[in-house]
């Protein structure tokens, strides 16, 4: 025991020498060879994978995703008016309401008399890139 915590005492000084210390006797570790320190690896890889993917099943879960029966609230539009800012219509009940979103408020703007209607199979409107990026896609496609 002395020999050890004297080793250990004199690690720091086997740094400054030109040699180091040749009394500090290393005990070699259970399990060490490659074999062992590669099992160990996959193991703990595993075992981290696991532990994501039933973190994802449990978030999937417990996560309320898409509009369920009985929804009271439900987003009719949306636009951006900048980076942050946006506008949302929202019905509740028979009534649509237009509020304003910014980062640190929500304010209703405005109750419509008359609730928009919006046709269900709307396509919405793709940007004018995609278009002709489609259009190239499609004539090459042609092309033998």
């Amino acid at each position: 025991m002395k020999r050890v915590l004297g080793g250990l005492l004199a690690l720091p000084l086997s740094v400054l020498a030109a040699e180091p210390l040749a009394s500090v006797a290393t005990a070699p570790v259970a399990g060490s060879s490659l074999g062992g320190q590669l099992t160990q690896l996959v193991l703990g890889l595993l075992l981290v994978l696991g532990l994501i993917f039933a973190l994802a099943w449990l978030l999937r879960r417990v996560q309320q995703t898409g509009p369920r029966q009985g929804q009271v609230i439900e987003l009719i539009g949306s636009r951006a008016l900048g980076t942050r800012d946006r506008l949302v219509l929202v019905q509740v009940g028979n009534e649509q309401i237009l509020l304003g979103l910014t980062p640190g408020r929500i304010t209703p703007l405005h109750v419509l008399k008359e609730p928009v209607s919006v046709p269900g199979n709307a396509q919405p409107a793709s940007p004018e890139f995609a278009k002709r990026l489609m259009e190239i896609l499609g004539q090459q496609k042609d092309k033998p």
